[in-house]
């Protein structure tokens, strides 16, 4: 088939959960001969119009001149570019800025859309943007062919709400089995000696909870904190900077320097509450760690009850670090989430699940 995958900034990664699953399963369908085109920003740090035989289309995205309004013109421009290309399938991953150009899809196009989170529900948009945010997760299942739903959840919402199918396809992760404490040095902390948390410094994400528990607990070691410094990090970072266990360290996209130091933590802290499987709780899971989440259907659904602990309230973080109750079974604990990841997350299985779902919404039509 002739597949093309928009919605993201692009590939190799550089940024997010969409872009990595977007670089391991156009890579995939690539090897498995498969015509593929990834659409990518124009400024993008790749800029060759081949990546492991995958197609990239640079289209201009003007984000860095006007801010998230840019997001809405790129994707514009990516679906514009994708009526003259004779699509198979157009693999949508997202909606929150393309769902308005629904009627500009090429026609005869198969349109698939992975329908992430319930980004309306996120509290660091205003009401009016929440609002539109509703809208257009309804433009996007009423004008897609088919649903993808990367969470039970999210699969059960979808069903509720708009009495459409979704096929339930979850994110992906890779067994991480080769550790190496280089990395600690770097940041200056001991095995076992440090908690983390990698994500997207936002309410919705239980930041502020998390650190205020770790900042009222017992405990000596650091917390490292990964995540670009927006607003809302900068404020929490001027909060506590008299903490110094609580350190603020940025963004870092280098996957074995995560890996590493998830491995050697001793507890991960997965605050997200709004999204379907997040592709950061799956590392984590894939990565030997303890994981302390936030107690919600999303994450429940992937880990169990019993493969991790649970929080609500800031407390509940004091608590949980005060008694350290689980470190004692670390092995045995990270063991059981790491055959999860081999039996129903490896990338493979992933990729193999989609491209055959694709594969018979195509032969349907």
């Amino acid at each position: 088939m002739k597949i093309a995958i928009l919605g993201t900034r692009g590939v190799p990664n550089n940024h997010g959960g969409f872009e990595q699953f977007a670089e391991y399963f156009s890579i995939y369908l690539a090897s498995k001969e498969h015509e593929v085109y990834v659409y990518n920003s124009h400024d993008h740090p790749y800029q060759d119009k081949i990546f492991k035989q995958v197609n990239i289309i640079h289209i201009y995205d003007p984000e860095y001149k006007i801010g998230t309004a840019g997001q809405f013109v790129y994707d514009f421009n990516c679906i514009l570019d994708s009526r003259k290309r004779n699509f198979d399938v157009i693999l949508q991953l997202g909606y929150t800025s393309n769902s308005i150009w629904y009627w500009l899809l090429p026609k005869k196009s198969v349109i698939i859309t992975n329908m992430d989170g319930m980004e309306w529900k996120r509290s660091k948009y205003s009401k009016k943007v929440r609002k539109f945010l509703k809208y257009a997760e309804k433009l996007a299942i009423n004008s897609s062919n088919y649903l993808i739903a990367d969470s039970i959840g999210i699969q059960e919402y979808i069903t509720k709400t708009y009495n459409k199918p979704s096929e339930f396809i979850a994110y992906g992760a890779y067994v991480f089995d080769q550790p190496n404490e280089r990395v600690l040095l770097d940041y200056k902390v001991n095995k076992h000696e440090y908690c983390l948390i990698i994500a997207r410094l936002e309410p919705e994400n239980n930041i502020e909870t998390i650190v205020k528990g770790y900042h009222n607990s017992n405990v000596s070691y650091p917390l490292i904190i990964f995540g670009t410094l927006n607003e809302f990090g900068e404020k929490l970072q001027k909060r506590y900077v008299d903490d110094k266990r609580i350190q603020f360290v940025g963004a870092n996209y280098n996957q074995d320097d995560l890996n590493n130091l998830r491995y050697y933590s001793r507890y991960y802290f997965h605050g997200h509450s709004v999204g379907g499987t997040n592709p950061s709780l799956l590392e984590a899971m894939a990565s030997n760690t303890l994981i302390i989440a936030n107690d919600n259907v999303f994450n429940k659904s992937i880990l169990g009850g019993s493969d991790a602990q649970y929080f609500v309230i800031s407390k509940d973080i004091e608590n949980l670090l005060n008694g350290d109750t689980s470190f004692e079974n670390k092995e045995k604990i990270a063991l059981r989430n790491k055959k999860k990841i081999e039996n129903l997350y490896d990338w493979n299985i992933v990729n193999q699940a989609y491209e055959e779902f694709i594969l018979s919404a195509l032969k349907s039509q």
